[in-house]
């Protein structure tokens, strides 16, 4: 007879799963077992970067991720992860064990155990629910998709008992149903527009929830001849080859007279993070004009003049229909976009010196699909989350939620749901000893992958923070590795960097490989950035 495992196989081939993560257990046996009969199971070694790799793999590929994690300490290892797609809107399906149906909320210590592990789940993802029973399991799981690939997008966590896993199902396909988005009020559109109108110098401002309009965006911003400033989730969403894309310098000196003088900001599917916004004290003009999928974002952080709520795809499109029949942007406004773009790349450019010869050679030698999977590290805050361009949205992979340590195991998703091009994961010595067993992973599942860790001894950004305020340093040097011998355990092909220059041949010959590549750069030997790395946030 069929069983949970089979019923979880189907419904996951009905949503274009061929892909699951996750760490077998007593408590998912069925489901595994079946996963791995029927799909690709990856086997890593942390139930984090389960997630974290069902995580990359939505983002890459535009579809589902699902992980699968043991109850108890297997669910609570999830927890982080589940965090961070929270943060990011990424559609991920976590199934996790439970324990027998009759002992739950008994406290009687069963293995695997916890106290309230639904509200642990609850509080970390958009929506979690447990299987009642066997006959209501297909049900709940449709439900979950459903959730998870609703917008605003999030994590979908599902806890099911053992035995209701093991019981007997009767496998038929079936839907998840879609959600569909309310068109914006035409009367706020005509408002909007108005506003619009009769700007002179307006600014755009692109957000995660733009990713999804890029056309839209790249005809809107024609249009009004606007610069486009991007949240670092809204990088790519018109490619950042494009002469209007400033991108993500919001906070770059050499931008600000572009913002001080402009009289209009448009906003788009943006949180206005505290780290992008120099901790809320940024100055934006006072008129805004505000377009977000979430009602309660409205004005939320920057007062909205007018706001929109809707797709960001359909109130773009519904704009530049009002807007049509001409608009007043003053001339030269687009030029000023152009030179804005210009000085804040050269001004990141001799901050980080040196530095810029690497990004530039992996740039040339990525495929413009390659996904770029950056762990918070300096390269990653300083440059890779700015100058080095995105030209496709799925390609920009990044914690939003800021915890280290999660790169590898969201670059390993990322490169298995884009086979056919080399997938980059910059990550730093420090981040990568958080996971460091994913190297086994990606030693076993063998994508198509170059790891580049820049090893500069420990926690770098905390580092230059604490010698900034001038104290002394505190739990930022770390013991590393030697990672070529750690690399030759896991029959990693290696390289080593110690000078800018030599990067373009060691990354090429990487890239040539078609297989996974471990890459150190000695951050010691090639030399610190002209302008250290603070990042900007409010420390007392």
């Amino acid at each position: 007879m069929s069983n949970g495992g089979d019923l979880l196989v189907q419904i996951l081939r009905e949503n274009g799963v061929d892909t699951v993560f996750g760490v077998i257990s007593v408590h998912n046996l069925p489901l595994v077992e079946a996963v791995d009969r029927e799909l690709r199971f990856v086997a890593v070694r942390h139930e984090a970067a389960a997630v974290n790799a069902a995580d990359g793999y939505a983002r890459a590929s535009g579809g589902l991720g699902c992980a699968l994690t043991s109850t108890g300490t297997g669910a609570g290892n999830a927890a982080g992860s589940l965090i961070e797609a929270l943060s990011a809107g990424s559609r991920v399906l976590h199934v996790t064990g439970q324990i027998d149906s009759g002992h739950l909320g008994q406290g009687r210590g069963v293995i695997h155990e916890t106290k309230d592990q639904l509200g642990m789940l609850t509080a970390v993802s958009k929506h979690a629910v447990t299987v009642p029973s066997a006959g209501e399991a297909g049900a709940i799981l449709r439900e979950a998709v459903r959730r998870a690939l609703a917008r605003p997008y999030g994590p979908a966590s599902v806890e099911w008992p053992i035995d209701l896993q093991y019981a007997a199902q009767e496998v038929t396909s079936g839907t998840a149903g879609s959600s569909p988005v309310p068109a914006a009020d035409p009367d706020r559109v005509g408002e909007a527009a108005r506003v619009i109108r009769a700007a002179r110098r307006p600014v755009i401002w692109a957000g995660g929830g733009a990713k999804e309009a890029g056309p839209e965006l790249r005809e809107f911003a024609q249009l009004l001849g606007a610069p486009i400033f991007t949240s670092n989730a809204g990088r790519g969403a018109v490619s950042e080859d494009h002469e209007l894309v400033v991108g993500n310098f919001a906070v770059n000196p050499a931008a600000a007279s572009l913002l001080a003088d402009a009289d209009l900001l448009i906003s788009i599917g943006t949180h206005f993070r505290s780290n992008e916004t120099k901790h809320y004290k940024l100055a934006l003009p006072e008129r805004h004009v505000q377009i977000d999928l979430d009602p309660a974002a409205l004005g939320r952080v920057y007062p909205a003049t007018v706001g929109v709520c809707g797709d960001a795809a359909d109130a773009l499109a519904a704009l530049a229909g009002e807007l049509s029949s001409g608009v007043s942007t003053e001339e030269g406004w687009h030029d000023r976009a152009v030179q804005t773009r210009q000085a804040v790349r050269q001004r990141l450019r001799a901050d980080i010196g040196k530095y810029a010869l690497i990004c530039d050679a992996m740039r040339e030698h990525l495929d413009p699909r390659s996904p770029i999977a950056r762990d918070v590290t300096i390269p990653s805050s300083q440059w890779g989350n700015r100058l080095l361009p995105i030209h496709d949205p799925a390609t920009n992979i990044f914690p939003l939620g800021g915890g280290i340590g999660q790169g590898l195991a969201t670059g390993i998703g990322a490169a298995l749901a884009r086979p056919d091009v080399p997938t980059a994961v910059i990550a730093g010595d420090g981040g990568l000893a958080v996971h460091l067993g994913e190297l086994a992973t990606l030693a076993q599942e063998r994508p198509w992958l170059v790891l580049v860790v820049f090893n500069d001894g420990g926690y770098g950004v905390l580092r230059n923070m604490q010698e900034a305020r001038g104290v002394a340093r505190s739990g930022v040097d770390l013991y590393t590795p030697d990672f070529r011998a750690l690399a030759a355990a896991m029959a990693l092909p290696y390289g080593f960097v110690t000078a800018a220059e030599e990067f373009q041949e060691v990354f090429a010959k990487a890239v040539a490989a078609r297989e996974p590549y471990l890459i150190e750069v000695d951050v010691t030997a090639v030399g610190p950035t002209p302008v250290p790395f603070v990042p900007p946030v409010e420390v007392r």
